[in-house]
């Protein structure tokens, strides 16, 4: 199938000013001023956008596909994410992993959820692991199940928090050296993403890491980093060393405003840029509450809703829309190995694309060439949606 968009305002997220784009199948095949001789033709779907803004597709790199939770007990578990729901949010590409509970939520129900994901349309990953260490995996290894079971893109593990095993310095070095080499030997990303809690330890296993090994920054991705204002200042110190750092959107529309303008502090710090910070939904894993003792008071979970609505409230605080974008696109992309194929528009990369229209609003969304939502109609939806 072939795709003619007419008259798009692209931002790559770079902004390229008006633009006709063709697709065909999966990927962007031209972009130029003015694209004539396709419309009309059999095969040939013709959108004019009238100038609307068209960007990459989101990229999500921190997702509870199979559903998170159990903090309260076993009625407490997130029911599993729905095709629908990442799609209508502007999300093209997810990174599934496991929480809290690696017991009931296992490694091989959610390679399964990614492979379902995959065949209804999106893109999606996995890693494997869960919260504990040594790691839970599939063939015994690390290295064998980024290896051999192809939506694997790294590991999964819980740095500085009450709920974690207290990995050391030495064994992030295990896992970041284990992942690495498999991410080389499969041309995979070979990410270690750390869940951080708010624990003294803070970044101090990873900056262990990097003191103590030749494992590159670009290899460790700390998660949930808008916690404490301590964290988010050793955040800004790895950014400077050259690695990322990971921000949770929120789960409430306070909170969600809260972080922007956390992010939007952050971005303003010497050394610190959106091309090595991602934000991410954290979306159907749970949001407990625990009080000073330890006990679990409260309890809801994330929505992939809120990574838009970030986006809109960095641009109304001021960033400039091609930087807010990255968040979502580019720099998560370089995250995953996936620069110049994923997050981008650009000659070559996947038709993962948004058109957005008043206040930034979604309006239509296309997933790997295919019309996921057009003017704000779900066209796409999971077997049993």
């Amino acid at each position: 199938m072939i795709k003619l968009f007419k008259n798009a305002q692209v931002y790559a997220p770079t902004p390229l000013g008006k633009k006709d784009l063709l697709i065909v199948d999966e990927k962007i095949c031209r972009i130029a001023e003015k694209i004539t001789g396709y419309e009309g033709l059999p095969d040939v779907e013709t959108f004019d956008l009238e100038g609307k803004i068209l960007t990459p597709g989101y990229i999500d790199l921190h997702v509870h596909i199979t559903g998170g939770g159990g903090e309260q007990g076993p009625a407490s578990r997130v029911p599993e994410s729905q095709l629908s729901v990442f799609t209508t949010n502007g999300i093209t590409t997810v990174v599934g992993l496991l929480g809290t509970d690696g017991i009931t939520r296992s490694i091989e129900n959610l390679v399964a959820k990614a492979r379902a994901l995959n065949d209804e349309g999106i893109t999606a990953y996995t890693l494997t692991s869960a919260y504990g260490y040594p790691p839970t995996t599939l063939t015994g290894s690390v290295e064998k199940d980024i290896m051999m079971i192809p939506p694997m893109v790294g590991v999964k593990v819980a740095v500085s928090d009450h709920r974690s095993s207290n990995p050391t310095g030495e064994d992030l070095i295990a896992l970041a050296t284990a992942a690495r080499r498999a991410g080389l030997l499969s041309n995979t990303a070979g990410i270690v993403t750390m869940h951080m809690g708010s624990g003294k330890g803070r970044l101090e296993p990873i900056f262990y890491v990097l003191d103590h090994s030749d494992v590159s920054p670009k290899n460790l991705l700390p998660t949930h980093m808008l916690r404490t204002p301590e964290l988010i200042d050793d955040g800004a110190e790895l950014v400077r060393r050259g690695g990322y750092m990971d921000c949770t959107a929120g789960c409430t529309p306070d909170e969600m405003e809260q972080n922007a303008a956390l992010i939007l502090e952050l971005l303003g710090r010497e050394g610190v840029s959106a091309d090595h910070v991602t934000m991410s939904s954290d979306a159907f894993g749970s949001q407990p509450r625990f009080n000073e003792r330890g006990e679990c008071i409260g309890l809801t979970y994330a929505s992939p809703k809120y990574l838009h609505q970030t986006i809109q409230s960095l641009v109304r605080r001021g960033l400039p829309l091609e930087e807010a974008l990255k968040l979502l696109t580019t720099t998560p992309a370089n995250v995953l190995g996936q620069k110049e194929k994923k997050g981008c528009v650009m000659e070559g990369a996947d038709a993962d694309l948004l058109v957005l229209g008043d206040h930034l609003a979604i309006e239509s969304v296309f997933a790997r060439g295919k019309t996921a939502v057009w003017n704000g109609e779900i066209l796409m939806k999971g077997r049993f949606e």
